[in-house]
């Protein structure tokens, strides 16, 4: 008989001897038939893969191999970047398409015409019949024109000095010296308060303007309205303006104004300097500004004289308008063109005569003088008387 097989199996878990055909651990109760096949498992021989060589390298090696490749990176993107370039170094830019802008048809503006300025006509010479005693000085003197004029018209010697009687000599009209076309003329208002002498007046302490006013011989209504006051109220340091031009007549025995002092030139207006009339005109209109408020006993005197007239022809008017109307009885009565000077002149009345006409005195400065041409149809022939003084 033979003898009986006592191997015993180990409890893996617990280490109690267990029998080879048990399947669980009485001692533990652990699986024994799972354990027996994972351990058949782990007999399986297993089969490895071959292991890839190994390269090892220190630490400075590895940082001089890197090195080289950045080195290496950076000359081929160079190389890159440098070949898509020109070759002058100019990066070609995004050409634009220039949009064409409609042009704005432009409507053409309206140029005012200028207001027209006169323009002096020339006057032809007329003929002159040398008289006893006549020179070449007196006749420049008498028409305003010089000897040389006289001497290159007449092709005479320079000295001038001999003329025959009877001899026929042209004689040039003399220069008119045009002046500018007035812009405005102003009425008679307008030209009273441009010409009104206004006195600057600071309100000082204790004023009033009933005291202003008396000192001044001014109503107080006039410096009110001047000022456009609407009360009689006036404060320190206000400015007035006070016009002289209204100022009361002086009390006392008589009724007589206080004269004011000598006025201004008058302001000629029309007609322009050196404007010519023909025969249709019956008549001149002369006007001027005025710079005066005139008194009762104040006039403008106007004189308008013919240069061209051998008698020295003139005509004297005493009117208190601002305008005189030279009548047709005054044209010249040849049809040569005759030089008519006229100026306006501010006066007085001082006094009458026995036959009761007016003494007038001179109450202000002349005006400028200013000449205008008129002839006739009528063909007349004037014997001329020249002199060296004009006018007389």
């Amino acid at each position: 008989m033979s003898p009986e097989n006592t191997t015993t199996t180990i409890c893996p878990t617990c280490g109690s001897p267990v029998k080879p055909n048990a399947t669980r651990c009485l001692v533990c109760g652990t699986n024994l038939q799972l354990k027996t096949n994972s351990r058949q498992e782990q007999d399986i021989p297993t089969i490895k893969s071959p292991r890839m060589p190994e390269i090892t390298l220190n630490l400075p090696l590895a940082l001089g191999i890197m090195v080289i490749l950045l080195a290496i990176g950076a000359g081929v993107v160079y190389a890159l970047t440098a070949g898509s370039q020109p070759e002058n170094g100019i990066i070609p830019s995004a050409t634009s398409t220039e949009t064409i802008t409609p042009t704005k048809s432009m409507t053409p503006t309206v140029t005012e015409t200028g207001t027209p300025q006169p323009t002096a006509t020339l006057l032809p010479p007329f003929e002159y019949i040398i008289q006893s005693g006549d020179l070449c000085s007196g006749i420049a003197a008498y028409y305003d024109i010089s000897v040389r004029s006289i001497v290159d018209l007449n092709k005479l010697p320079p000295e001038c000095g001999v003329l025959s009687v009877g001899q026929k000599i042209l004689v040039p009209q003399p220069t008119i010296t045009m002046t500018p076309v007035p812009t405005n003329t102003l009425s008679i208002a307008e030209a009273t308060e441009s010409a009104c002498q206004i006195l600057a007046y600071t309100v000082a302490e204790f004023d009033t303007l009933a005291g202003i006013a008396a000192n001044y011989n001014i109503s107080m209504e006039s410096i009110k309205q001047y000022n456009g006051k609407t009360t009689d109220t006036v404060f320190l340091g206000e400015r007035l303006s006070i016009p002289l031009c209204e100022r009361l007549p002086t009390a006392g025995p008589t009724p007589t104004a206080t004269n004011p002092p000598p006025y201004m030139a008058s302001n000629l207006l029309l007609p322009a300097d050196g404007t010519v009339f023909n025969p249709s005109n019956d008549s001149v209109t002369l006007q001027w500004a005025s710079n005066v408020t005139l008194l009762q006993n104040e006039a403008y005197k106007v004189v308008v004289e013919d240069l061209s007239e051998g008698k020295g022809k003139k005509l004297i008017k005493y009117v208190t308008d601002t305008k005189f109307i030279v009548p047709s009885s005054f044209r010249p009565i040849d049809s040569s063109p005759h030089i008519l000077r006229w100026w306006v002149e501010p006066v007085r009345q001082n006094g009458t005569l026995k036959d009761g006409s007016p003494v007038w005195d001179s109450a202000g400065a002349m005006s400028e003088y200013r000449v205008f041409s008129w002839y006739s149809e009528t063909a007349i022939t004037p014997t001329f008387q020249p002199s060296a003084t004009p006018g007389s």
